[in-house]
């Protein structure tokens, strides 16, 4: 239960934080990924805070037996780059950068009930599933 309980807690930390810093705009990504031309650089100051924020903070937390809330820790060790984290990258780029919405802003601006985030949060729901059956019968290599 505390688990869930914590989990909440942050995820509303989170969107308060992205909406706060009007990261749930698609115009501020859009903005930002225009190098070219009306260049927006807030969501580098985001980025850069909370990479800022992450790195203090996990060097700390990992001072730790365990975590506090699982019996062990759940550090990902694997550091190889595969075909499959590319063209996943990749894709997710363009969905990112045509769709003006990063995964969590979406889900974030849902409660704006706005149809864009809805068709948005569907179309990355069916790709999640499209995948899981491809994955199924490709076998990308993990």
């Amino acid at each position: 239960m505390k688990n869930n309980v914590s989990a909440l807690i942050v995820g509303v930390v989170f969107a308060v934080g992205l909406a706060v810093s009007g990261m749930t705009q698609p115009s501020k990504v859009i903005g930002f990924l225009d190098v070219f031309g009306n260049w927006d650089p807030s969501l580098m100051f985001v980025m850069i805070g909370a990479i800022f924020v992450h790195f203090i903070s996990f060097r700390l937390i990992v001072k730790r037996e365990v975590p506090w809330f699982s019996e062990n820790w759940h550090i990902p060790n694997r550091k190889d780059v595969t075909p499959a984290l590319v063209w996943g990258g990749v894709i997710f780029g363009f969905g990112w950068g045509l769709g003006g919405y990063c995964p969590g802003p979406a889900v974030t601006s849902l409660a704006s009930l706005q149809t864009r985030p809805l068709i948005f949060v569907a179309s990355l729901v069916a790709g999640m599933l499209i995948f899981r059956v491809v994955d199924k019968k490709v076998k990308f290599k993990k």
